[in-house]
Order: C-alpha cells, then sequence, then structure tokens
C-alpha cells in the first residue's frame, strides 16, 4: 500500500479556507468589512464632507492647469528651472531655496580655465589717431588673480561698425581663490551702437509695447549683440517702462538703465541722475547702484542673500551680470560665474565704469551673444561670449520669457 508523500518541511501549509491570511475567521473578516464601506458611505453622504473633496477635485484641476502652463510658457527653459520659477511665483520660494540649498555646491578653490583665454584668435586691431572719427581702444586690463594667462584681459574686437571697432571683449579671472572661473566683460562704444529695450512674454509679459519678446526674421539685419535684463519685476526694486507703458513703479532711488529716442542709454539713480523726458523710450530698474560715482558702495557687503537676491543654494558665489557706464560713455557689460557682490562691482569699476548695477543672477538667465554675419547679413549667426553660459546663442531667436537688451549697429 502505498503511503502519501510526505509534505516538505520547509513548506507551510495553506490556512483553513474559513480564516484570513491574518488569522481572522472569514465571517469576522467580512462583517468588519462591510461596517467599513458602511462608514465610508455614511462619511461621503455628509455635505460637509462632499464640499471639501470638491474644493480639493477643485485645487488638484487648478494645480495641474497652472503648472501645465508653466511648463507650456515660451522663452525657453528646462523643466525643473519653470517649475522653480512657478514655484516662487506661488509663495514656495523657501521651498525652492531649501532644495537649491540642500543641492548647492559652492565653487572649486584653485585650477585653471577649461578653455582658452586668448579668443577670439585675432588680435585687436590697431587704429591710427586721424582726423575724423576716433575710435576708443580701452586699455589691457590686469588679473585680480595675479599673472595674467595668455590672452587674459586683452581687449579683442568682436564687432564692427562701418570698418570702426565698436563692441571690443575680453576675460578675467575674478580672484586669487576661484582660479578655474572666468568673467566675460564687453566695452560697446555708443557712438556707433544702439540699443533697444525689449519686453519678455512672462515679465513683463503682455501688453502694448510696441516692441517683440525676440528679434524675429525681418529685424536681424545690423544686430550686434544681446545681453540679459534683471530680477523679475516683483523683486526688482523697481519698474519696467517701455513706449508710454508701465509695469510696477518707476521708484526714486533704484539704480536704472534708461534707453532714449536716439538708441544711447544712460544709468544711474532715478530721481538724481536720470529721470522721465520726452526723450525717454525705455527705462529698466534693478535694485541699487553696485559702482557709484566712480565708487564701489560698502552696501555690496551687506545682507548679500536679501539685498542682492535669492541665489542657488544659498551662496554668495554664483552666476552674475552687471551693466555699468563709463565717463567716455562707453557701456561695460560684465558676467560669469562664482561672483559675489562686490567682485561684480569691481570688475565693472576695473572696466572704466563710473555707475552701474548688478542685472540678474543665477546661471540659467546670464547671456551675452555677439552677432556674425557669415555671408548672411539679413540672419547673423549668434555666439557665446562665454562658453560656460548655460544656454544657446540662439535664445534670442525665439520668444523668451524675460526682458532683454539688442545692440544695433547705428
Amino acid at each position: 500500500m502505498l503511503r502519501p508523500a510526505s509534505p516538505d518541511k520547509d513548506q507551510q501549509p495553506p490556512p483553513p479556507a474559513s480564516e484570513d491570511p491574518a488569522g481572522l475567521p472569514g465571517r469576522v473578516l467580512h462583517r468588519w468589512q462591510a461596517r467599513r464601506r458602511h462608514r465610508i458611505r455614511r462619511l461621503l453622504r455628509l455635505r460637509t464632507v462632499r464640499v471639501i473633496l470638491a474644493l480639493i477635485a477643485v485645487g488638484c484641476c487648478w494645480l495641474a492647469f497652472s503648472v501645465g502652463q508653466a511648463l507650456a510658457a515660451p522663452g525657453g527653459g528646462s523643466a525643473s528651472a519653470k517649475l522653480a520659477e512657478w514655484a516662487r511665483d506661488h509663495y514656495l520660494g523657501p521651498v525652492v531655496t531649501f532644495g537649491e540649498w540642500l543641492t548647492y555646491n559652492p565653487p572649486k578653490v584653485g585650477g585653471k580655465p577649461g578653455f582658452s583665454l586668448a579668443v577670439p584668435s585675432a588680435g585687436p586691431a590697431q587704429y591710427a589717431r586721424v582726423r575724423g572719427f576716433q575710435p576708443i581702444i580701452p586699455p589691457r586690463l590686469n588679473s585680480p588673480a595675479g599673472a595674467p594667462l595668455p590672452g587674459e584681459g586683452v581687449w579683442r574686437v568682436l564687432e564692427t561698425v562701418n570698418s570702426e571697432p565698436a563692441i571690443f571683449g575680453t576675460f578675467l579671472r575674478p580672484d586669487k581663490v576661484h582660479t578655474s572661473y572666468v568673467a566675460g566683460i564687453v566695452s560697446m562704444d555708443q557712438r556707433l551702437v544702439s540699443f533697444q529695450l525689449r519686453p519678455g512674454a512672462e515679465d513683463p509679459g503682455p501688453g502694448n509695447w510696441h516692441a517683440q519678446p525676440w528679434i524675429p526674421p525681418g529685424t536681424r539685419t545690423g544686430l550686434l549683440a544681446t545681453f540679459n535684463g534683471g530680477f523679475k519685476l516683483d523683486t526688482s526694486g523697481g519698474g519696467f517702462y517701455l513706449n508710454g507703458v508701465t509695469r510696477g513703479t518707476l521708484t526714486k532711488g533704484a539704480a536704472s538703465v534708461v534707453y532714449y529716442r536716439n538708441g544711447t542709454i544712460k544709468i544711474g539713480v532715478w530721481g538724481r541722475d536720470v529721470s522721465m523726458t520726452p526723450d525717454v523710450v525705455g527705462v529698466r530698474q534693478n535694485l541699487k547702484l553696485i559702482v557709484d560715482r566712480g565708487q564701489v558702495p560698502a552696501a555690496v557687503d551687506n545682507d548679500v542673500l536679501t539685498t542682492w537676491g535669492a541665489t542657488l543654494g544659498g551662496g554668495y558665489y554664483v552666476w552674475r551680470s552687471g551693466l555699468g557706464i563709463t565717463a567716455d560713455g562707453r557701456i561695460i557689460f560684465v558676467y560669469g560665474p562664482a561672483l559675489d557682490v562686490q567682485e561684480l562691482a569691481s570688475l565693472l569699476q576695473r572696466a572704466g565704469a563710473v555707475e552701474a548695477l548688478q542685472l540678474d543672477i543665477n546661471p540659467y538667465w546670464m547671456s551675452y551673444e555677439y552677432y556674425q554675419v557669415k555671408g548672411h547679413v539679413t540672419d547673423p549667426v549668434p555666439v557665446n561670449l562665454l562658453p560656460t553660459q548655460q544656454q544657446t546663442a540662439y535664445r534670442y531667436y525665439s520668444v523668451y520669457s524675460r526682458d532683454f537688451t539688442a545692440v544695433y549697429s547705428r
């Protein structure tokens, strides 16, 4: 007679059919589940609960719609950057800042730049002082980092107008500690170039600006350069004015870039150095001056995070940009990584600025592009001045979210 095979000693017998795996008899479990379903149905019949659930559903729909709009908004940008902007616009700035702080990496100490400072490869043209137009050729800049690298501080012609040097560019390492980081510096001659303020599609947003939030085809002939604007208006400490329309409030005492009908700009304190006149077509205000009458105010070292902008990770050394004007009327643009406000101001002052302001900060918004004809007069090719800036050089060839300045030949 055959005996049934012995069960494997590691195999556990199945629980009785009348019991739950947790040990409850099937009848008790069924009653418990029925009571739970009954309680849920009773709860859902309550008007208060249904109102709360409806509000939650509406809130979720609004959240999905709002975030979707932010992600689909024109002006370029990664999903993470757009989400961060959306969060800051909806009172979640502290959450974003905390997240950035957790991921912040301070700039490294020492090292060498990852690209040559002797570019463009052609050296600065030499111009004889003759009758007629006299070009202003800036003197070589000494490096704050000490002994200069090849090409460091040497001005090179980026753009010419009527064969005259209109825009010069150079590179400097901003200090003796973070020697692998490089700032880009530009000098623009207002006798040869003109400046146009452009609105952003999101900031300042739609309006009867009589100006496009990009550089569309058909308007690119004579385009020489573009560069970023300032903070978003709700954190800039001032207003935005263009062709008779104002967003925010033009604030007395605010650092201001003023655009005139003849294409020139001035930089100064609103109400002291510059003010509204019939010749003004644009005003961009941003914080306070960081170079004032040739001096760097002590305020640049005070309350850096609260006064000069919330930075990624709460670090002082981040991407920053600034704009200044020299005593002879040239416009100086400076930008680069690993800059604190003092260093940005010092670089502007070193390049000759007697009045200057900080523009925007953090890597995504930094930009200076110059445009090479290369046989296409009506559609020049943009080139990033700093190869380390994040966005494509073509950023302003499509609708852009923030305001910026376009520079044309006269």
